[in-house]
């Protein structure tokens, strides 16, 4: 049974031709986008095989491009774990340096090297739920297809960082053939995420063969396919690519916005098409120490995302692979967040917090503690605000002493057996509302 994720046979991919910032005479009817086009002194900034072909792959490149660039070990993670940023996705820095969100998602770093015994190279065991090469199986009823090992750019928080741009190709048609064989014979699979690297680095007719060949499978109900394009590299989001998925409805496409300065123009409009194609698009952030670990980062990340029609799907725990040790926050951290959340946004703007568990234990949801305590006939409710409140189980009968509420003092027992209802704090937000409102009908109804 192979041990990484990763298709032992594989075509090459469009991104294998050596990296070059010579301009070709093709058309480009848009405008370059705002940062570095002038640095690569190019008109095709919007064609995407040109970003991928120009894509930053060295350090030399990067301190052409950033003269004032210092980082320690810049180097030697480079070296370690592969390097490649979009000139689209450098020209979001706004300051060469760790203060910069997205230089720290982009941008190796000497802290890469830090190796702690608890971080292993495959922490979810992929490659021990890969009964074919290329696919994992780990839910009963959904499977992962690892079709690329290809991304735009590499993010320094990949989970997949021991394969991911090592060699870059895409799973070769005998391998393809493999897993629409397992699928084939598991029917109980209904699921497949298309993942990698990025399919949608693929070329659109190389993604359409795996696509097409998954929907063949009759058990098949749902493909989603997982990307950062829209992130990192949106001119992906062409027509071309648009008109191919839909003709295998239903898809789904989950993309990966971890910061607020990623919600550009660019990004909005590649979402767009996307979802006016009616295909659904959920986010997959990551919590990232220094980036993201604040509540008014994903507040407005969360914002903007649903402004987009994106649903935030998961806030994924930085998973325990090596390289990403000085990105992992303390759960408490998430739980903070999550904490925030509640009552500022809507459900519909609320991830789930997940830790994707090691040892292939999948993912396990974390929330705040919202039960304060349970007895046989009541429990006891937190709420985002403070209040307590007691929900009635079923057969609860009303105390022989009254009905609930009129305990003068109630504390947390009284709630649990019944004899009020109510513990609510009195100078929330929402209170003070409501006593302001029922002042001034009082004030009306005085006139």
């Amino acid at each position: 049974m192979p041990k990484t994720a990763t298709a032992a046979e594989c075509d090459a991919s469009p991104s294998d031709k050596p990296p070059s910032q010579a301009c070709e005479d093709v058309d480009s009817s848009s405008e370059p986008a705002a940062g570095l086009p002038e640095a690569f002194g190019c008109n095709q900034w919007n064609d995407w095989r040109w970003q991928l072909r120009n894509r930053i792959r060295s350090v030399s490149q990067l301190q052409e491009l950033f003269p004032t660039l210092r980082v320690p070990g810049l180097a030697e993670a480079a070296a370690k774990f592969p390097l490649a940023i979009t000139p689209y996705y450098a020209s979001l820095i706004q300051a060469p340096d760790t203060t910069d969100p997205i230089f720290q998602m982009c941008v190796p770093q000497g802290q890469e090297l830090d190796d702690p015994a608890f971080l292993l190279d495959d922490p979810l065991e992929e490659g021990e739920d890969m009964p074919v090469p290329g696919l994992v199986h780990r839910y009963q009823d959904r499977a992962l297809l690892i079709a690329t090992t290809t991304c735009s750019a590499y993010c320094r928080h990949c989970t997949r960082k021991r394969v991911a741009g090592i060699r870059e190709c895409s799973i070769s048609p005998r391998r393809l053939q493999q897993v629409v064989g397992y699928l084939t014979a598991h029917p109980e699979i209904s699921d497949v995420i298309v993942s990698g690297g990025d399919p949608f680095t693929m070329a659109t007719d190389a993604l359409e063969r795996v696509i097409k060949a998954l929907r063949e499978v009759p058990t098949v109900d749902i493909i989603r396919v997982g990307t950062r394009t829209p992130v990192v590299m949106p001119m992906r989001i062409t027509d071309e690519l648009v008109q191919m998925l839909r003709k295998y409805h239903p898809i789904w496409v989950n993309t990966h916005f971890n910061h607020p300065n990623e919600l550009t123009p660019e990004a909005a409009e590649a979402c767009e098409r996307l979802v006016d194609a009616g295909i659904p698009l959920g986010n997959q952030s990551v919590l990232l120490r220094g980036i993201n670990d604040s509540p008014q980062v994903i507040e407005k990340l969360c914002r903007g995302l649903v402004r987009m029609r994106v649903r935030p799907y998961y806030l994924f725990q930085c998973d325990l692979v090596r390289g990403v040790e000085h990105f992992r926050t303390p759960l408490s951290r998430g739980l903070e967040i999550m904490e925030y959340l509640r009552g500022r946004l809507s459900g519909l703007a609320i991830p789930s917090f997940v830790v994707d568990a090691p040892h292939g234990g999948g993912k396990i949801p974390l929330l705040p503690n919202y039960i304060v305590s349970m007895s046989p006939s009541h429990t006891v409710l937190r709420n985002y605000e403070g209040i307590l409140v007691t929900y009635p189980e079923p057969g609860a009968q009303a105390p022989a002493s009254g009905p609930a509420g009129n305990v003068a003092s109630p504390g947390v027992w009284e709630l649990s057996a019944g004899r009020a209802s109510a513990i609510v704090p009195s100078n929330s937000a929402r209170q003070r509302r409501r006593r302001e409102r029922k002042s001034e009908l009082l004030v009306e109804a005085r006139r």
